[in-house]
């Protein structure tokens, strides 16, 4: 099978396109696969390190905003729909999968007028502008929640798989845990509070990190905190001007970007994140208590629908990004480590939205529509 997978600009969007192109790697062994992405974003990154090639092309969106930038990129992202047609031209692929970012538009659209079959995996429970712009081109809709459902025409094109991920539920010895806490130069005997912003970071989260980190909040629990990569050199600078270093603040581990994240999800007491799909995806496979701060949206709540997901059944807390600041955060973490029986079951609660095999289910519905 010769597979396109179009995907671009933060790992929420990539790493499904990296899951479903693994499997079907680990399917058909002979699939010639390539990506299409833009030259700025992580997929730089993410999808050379999965053993992929990666082809760029310009894309930004069509804005209907008047001014200048706007007037260049949306010129820009018009030259970005030919270049994703020369690529698939030449190519010749058999499916072009979607998995997120302005990148989508013209990967789909010239596929559509090639006459070949087009998917694209919606993660949201509030599905984006490109998705329902695309309804009308794509052969299949893969759904990450059922809450989507309502929001689509063409009933017979979806499908509710789930959101593929690299993250999966581990287990890990008590001396293996240690083995990695250590590493992180953290111990075994705190609970341990992963937070995240997504692969560009979270600005207000950030910010409340830094707070609470300088002021010494944190004497019952231990942060790994991935700050992301674009904003890690001025959070280092802003921890260092407070007189502390970066490298050995204690019970704390800073990092730009968490490669290892299935491993870290599982040795972590809870969650603090935005609530993109991804996330929501992840922390019910592994089965963790969240505290999710939501991005805010003009457009749409897209993530407060996505965080509601969790906290209507009493697996999540939610902050308003406005609300946000290191006082409400430390407390809403010590509110919920204080009840190690209760994060147990908020655990468990997460688990139950959890989808399985979400891989193996878009490769069959692919094999479906790939003659």
């Amino acid at each position: 099978m010769k597979v396109v997978v179009a995907a671009a600009g933060t790992g929420g969007h990539i790493n499904p396109g990296i899951a479903i192109a693994n499997k079907i790697k680990e399917k058909e062994k002979n699939s010639e696969i390539i990506f299409i992405g833009t030259d700025r974003g992580i997929e730089n990154d993410l999808v050379p390190r999965a053993g992929y090639e990666l082809k760029t092309v310009e894309a930004y969106g069509i804005s209907k905003k008047i001014s200048l930038t706007t007037l260049k990129n949306n010129i820009k992202t018009l030259k970005g729909f030919k270049q994703s047609r020369k690529i698939i031209e030449e190519f010749k692929p058999d499916i072009v999968i979607g998995t997120g970012g302005y990148i989508c538009g013209g990967a789909i659209s010239a596929a559509y007028k090639l006459g070949i079959p087009t998917a694209i995996h919606e993660s949201n429970a509030f599905p984006g502008k490109a998705t329902k712009f695309l309804e009308k081109k794509l052969t299949r809709i893969f759904l990450g929640f059922a809450d989507a459902e309502k929001y689509f025409t063409n009933k017979e094109r979806l499908v509710v798989t789930g959101t593929p991920t690299k993250v999966k539920e581990q287990k890990f010895t008590q001396e293996e845990k240690q083995k990695i806490l250590s590493d992180l130069g953290l111990s075994i005997n705190l609970p341990t509070v992963l937070v995240f912003g997504g692969s560009q970071g979270a600005k207000a989260i950030n910010e409340a990190m830094i707070s609470l980190i300088t002021e010494g909040k944190n004497d019952n629990y231990q942060i790994v905190w991935a700050a992301g990569q674009k904003q890690f050199e001025g959070i280092k600078e802003k921890i260092e001007e407070s007189g502390l270093n970066i490298n050995t603040i204690k019970n704390v581990k800073i990092l730009p970007y968490i490669y290892n994240m299935s491993e870290i999800m599982n040795i972590s007491d809870l969650i603090v994140a935005r609530s993109g799909a991804m996330t929501i995806t992840e922390i019910s496979l592994v089965g963790k208590p969240a505290i999710f701060i939501p991005l805010p949206s003009n457009s749409a709540n897209r993530q407060i629908d996505n965080a509601n997901v969790l906290a209507k059944i009493g697996a999540a807390k939610i902050i308003l990004n406005e609300d946000i600041n290191s006082n409400n955060l430390d407390s809403s973490i010590k509110e919920i480590i204080k009840d190690p029986k209760e994060m147990e079951q908020m655990g468990l609660r997460a688990k139950k939205i959890a989808k399985y095999d979400v891989e193996d289910k878009i490769y069959e519905e692919i094999k479906k529509i790939v003659k």
